[in-house]
């Protein structure tokens, strides 16, 4: 900054004082001009340090104007001296109307009041700050729990000149804690999902090799047990015409001794075995091929209503006659793309399941519900039977695994529904209560009208 002039203070041509000579006259006057130039220095860098102590102020102000949390700065009293639009907002009342106020005018009750001063005193006693949930009343008149932090205001000598509470409304936290916790639940599924897919894609790839190896050999065995029932009759015709006449009596001695005749009576039903044997093989391989992802048929508009009710009809018609199922159709149709028989396939699987897990229930039921809703079909089997143990329910669509005892099931069923209802474009959930129940949803996609 250029030095300002400025006249002398003494004009030098004045006439001087009686008694003083020219030279202590001069001196006099250079020294009031000194004591003049740092008067106008000091009034130069008190207006720099003005316009600095400005400046921190409204950046001050603009960071508690910004801030998202209340603030509340008190004096010893307990009076509130400073606050920022947060908590005007909350409470609905300007910043002029709160200064001088006391803060206990803010609190939603004598409980407030009780852990406020208990808040306090804990910060003045340890010398540091603490946090404690308060309730306000906000500018509707209701209660608002705010999470605020308590500490101690001091001077630049480190004494106390009271309190500042920082604090946040509990909704705020609680909404985004529940979206936290919403958003690491979908990715915990989607985790699950990805790894639940790829194992299902390779078990897929193998039991498709599977399928393939074991279709040939089946249809061999199928069509030679088809062949040995012709046969089988053929000989039975020969054998009783040559039977009808009587036989020489080595020869009769012969059939005797073989049993050929309890031998001719038990060929039929071997046969029959075999060849529902060979037929039970044959479904599994079919079953195991729609697993892959092989057999894909073509897709259809599919009424889920008929469905259900056609697979209760046959589950009721052959294994639990005395099976209690709750269903009643929507008034409005839902319908699907797909294949009506693997859909079946899927609903007769779990409610016989649902069955078989009622069995030893005094009275056993199932619940089935049909919904639509946002795009998607919705179908929930809920048991009350013995529900699945918590180590098993990650394992349940897994191929072979069964909780059944041996020979009651091959573990096929719901890793085989789980790929149909997957190739669909669905998915296939289970939720399980030990003791209480089990419940299997179906989510579809419904058909475009």
């Amino acid at each position: 900054m250029p030095e300002e002039r400025h006249p002398p203070l003494v004009d030098p041509s004045a006439p001087r004082p009686e008694g003083v000579d020219e030279s202590a006259w001069l001196d006099v006057i250079h020294k009031m001009d000194e004591v003049y130039s740092q008067l106008i220095a000091d009034e130069v860098a008190l207006e720099e340090k003005n316009a600095a102590l400005e400046q921190s102020q409204r950046f001050i102000f603009g960071l508690l104007a910004s801030m998202s949390d209340v603030l509340v700065a008190c004096n010893r009293a307990g009076e509130i001296e400073e606050t920022n639009a947060a908590l005007c907002a909350l409470v609905g009342q300007p910043e002029a109307a709160l200064r001088g106020r006391p803060v206990q005018a803010l609190l939603a009750d004598a409980a407030a009041q009780a852990r406020l001063d208990a808040l306090v005193a804990q910060v003045s006693a340890e010398r540091r700050a603490a946090s404690a949930e308060i309730e306000l009343h906000d500018a509707a008149g209701q209660r608002v729990p705010v999470d605020f932090n308590c500490s101690l205001r001091r001077d630049a000598a480190g004494r106390a000149l009271g309190h500042v509470f920082v604090g946040r409304p509990m909704g705020e936290i609680k909404r985004a804690y529940h979206q936290l916790r919403e958003t690491h639940e979908a990715l915990k599924r989607t985790q699950q999902q990805l790894l639940h897919s790829e194992k299902m894609a390779s078990l897929g790839r193998l039991v498709a090799g599977v399928a393939h190896e074991l279709n040939n050999p089946i249809s061999f065995v199928l069509g030679n047990v088809e062949a040995l029932r012709r046969y089988n009759d053929r000989l039975q015709q020969y054998l009783a015409a040559v039977q009808a006449a009587p036989l020489p009596a080595g020869v009769q001695a012969q059939r005797e001794r073989l049993r050929i005749d309890a031998l001719l009576a038990d060929l039929p039903s071997l046969i029959e075995g075999m060849s529902e044997g060979a037929r039970r093989t044959a479904e599994i391989v079919n079953g195991l091929r729609r697993f892959s992802v092989v057999d894909r048929e073509e897709r259809v508009r599919v009424a889920l209503a008929d469905v259900i009710e056609r697979a209760i009809h046959w589950v009721r018609k052959g294994t639990a006659p005395a099976f209690e199922i709750d269903w009643a159709p929507p008034a409005a149709p839902v319908e699907v793309m797909g294949s009506a028989g693997q859909l079946l396939q899927v609903v007769m699987n779990l409610i016989q399941n649902a069955a078989d897990a009622c069995a030893d229930r005094p009275s056993p039921r199932l619940a089935i519900t049909l919904t639509a809703q946002g795009g998607e079909a919705h179908i929930a089997f809920a048991d009350n039977g013995g529900g699945i143990a918590p180590e098993h329910l990650s394992r349940v669509f897994d191929p072979f695994f069964t909780t059944k005892p041996v020979g009651k099931g091959t573990g096929l069923g719901l890793s085989i529904s789980y790929g149909i209802v997957e190739q669909h474009g669905g998915t296939l959930a289970v939720e399980s209560t030990p003791g209480q129940g089990t419940c299997f949803t179906v989510t579809l996609p419904l058909a475009a009208r």
